[in-house]
């Protein structure tokens, strides 16, 4: 080959590239899930199990979802061994259902999303057609339902009407927060063609059991904590107002919340509110909502249980609070899932800096300036998880998974590539409890096979 300038400035390039992928920052990459004939989807929930030793994920195939969906397993991380915790015996595609999969973080239980009993093919799973089911390692096939649904007139304080999604425990194991569509407000929407389909964010508190009217169908369920909605939502938001269309990407603050100045903690849920910017185009800010410690008190925008022309209404005490204003900037909005460190110190999401390239950001729960934690090249490619010692993130980034500690200092000198590039990159990551590894989807191909599945991989920190 001929030597010339541009054929240097290649070779420079090739083996800063090589050099870049034999750092000795790279991990081994251990698959532990190696049945191709289904998929392993962990759906960027907690999965790790109490003690570490397990990964909890559904079997859904993404092109028919959770409504054909009937198996949640375990794996275990030494052996490889898979083990059922619930299984829907005849499931059709059109439901019950069951899917989206999360380990307590105090005991040996999972909570998943579960379609209502009643549902047919006439009426199939829907977002707003669905509960949560909490089951315990010791007795798998157990349903117990968490969240009560009452969508018959006059309807049960304590109770939804609807469906909940991606539940999520607090670690100290006493709450659970969810994304929630209301039944009742998409039959108003059906009969008077105004947008009132919207998805909020509820939590349920293990306070005592929700008993409901029976409904000879199965439309009704009772539940065995205590439900209400915390996030108001209304169809048209006022442009320039905090007013908000849609509330999800939910996560707990901290631990237990976050510190007042008084030094007392505060229970909270971070999430992205859709806003209208003041030409009244959508925007997703960043909000986070207070929640009392009693959620059995009604508030002053209506009864906990709703009408039947509006919402459940929260618990008094509850206050929603905007974040984030990137609707004035040259790069409106928010993305990702919100998630909080430990400490309840930081809110981490993504938005776009100044060149208009995706970066991780970090926000007080208090509200103030956010900082700005990443400065790549290019996009940062999903929402970060913490290392549950509070100091580094991880995420996914030019196809890698990186980790970056946040703490002061340059930019290069913080963050590391842990896996080599690959397409497609991995997903749903997770950090175990103890900080010791990071586990992960990747869609992968089985040696002479054609069809690619999401396989459970781990890297060892």
């Amino acid at each position: 080959m001929k030597i010339t300038g541009n054929n240097i400035v290649l070779i420079i390039a090739v083996a800063l590239i090589i050099q870049a992928c034999t750092s000795s920052h790279f991990r081994e990459e251990v698959q532990i899930t190696s049945d191709y004939s289904y998929h392993h989807d962990m759906d960027n929930n907690d999965n790790f199990s109490p003690d570490d030793q397990w990964l909890v994920y559904d079997t859904r195939d993404p092109k028919t979802g959770i409504g054909a969906c009937s198996t949640i397993e375990k794996v275990n991380i030494e052996t490889g061994a898979t083990d059922v915790l619930y299984h829907i015996p005849n499931n059709h595609l059109w439901g019950p259902g069951v899917g989206a999969v999360s380990y307590s973080h105090t005991q040996n239980m999972v909570i998943f999303i579960h379609g209502i009993l009643g549902i047919t093919e006439a009426y199939p799973y829907q977002q707003w057609r669905r509960t949560g089911v909490i089951v315990e390692d010791s007795i798998p096939g157990v349903p117990v339902f968490m969240d009560a649904r009452d969508v018959t007139f006059p309807f049960t304080e304590g109770s939804l009407r609807g469906g909940t999604h991606r539940h999520e425990w607090r670690r100290d194991g006493q709450w659970i927060g969810y994304t929630y569509n209301d039944a009742i407000m998409k039959a108003l929407e059906d009969s008077t063609k105004e947008k009132w389909n919207l998805r909020t964010i509820g939590v349920s508190k293990k306070m005592q059991p929700v008993r409901v009217d029976y409904e000879a169908t199965g439309e009704n369920v009772g539940g065995t904590w205590y439900s209400v909605l915390v996030v108001r939502v209304v169809p048209n938001p006022r442009p320039g107002s905090d007013e908000i269309s849609h509330a999800s990407s939910d996560s707990w603050v901290g631990t237990r919340g976050y510190q007042r100045p008084d030094q007392s903690w505060q229970t909270a849920r971070a999430f992205l509110g859709k806003v209208k910017d003041k030409d009244g185009k959508d925007v997703e800010e960043v909000f986070v909502v207070d929640i009392p410690d009693r959620i059995d008190v009604s508030g002053e925008y209506g009864p906990l249980e709703g009408t039947k022309t509006t919402f459940p209404m929260p618990p008094k005490g509850t206050v929603q609070r905007r974040l984030t204003y990137t609707a004035n900037s040259d790069y409106p909005r928010c993305e990702g899932v919100t998630r909080s460190s430990a400490d309840g110190q930081w809110i981490a999401y993504q938005a776009h800096d100044k060149k208009g390239v995706k970066q991780v950001f970090l926000i007080d729960p208090k509200g103030g300036e956010f900082l700005q934690l990443t400065s790549h090249i290019s996009d940062v490619q999903s929402g970060v998880r913490w290392n549950p010692n509070g100091k580094q993130v991880c995420y996914v980034w030019d196809n890698c998974i990186v980790v970056c500690d946040v703490r002061d200092g340059g930019f290069t000198s913080r963050y590391k590539r842990l896996t080599i590039p690959a397409d497609p990159p991995p997903t749903n990551l997770v950090w175990s409890h103890k900080g010791k590894m990071i586990a992960y989807n990747r869609e992968i191909t089985e040696a002479g096979g054609s069809k690619a599945t999401k396989q459970i991989f781990i890297i060892e920190l």
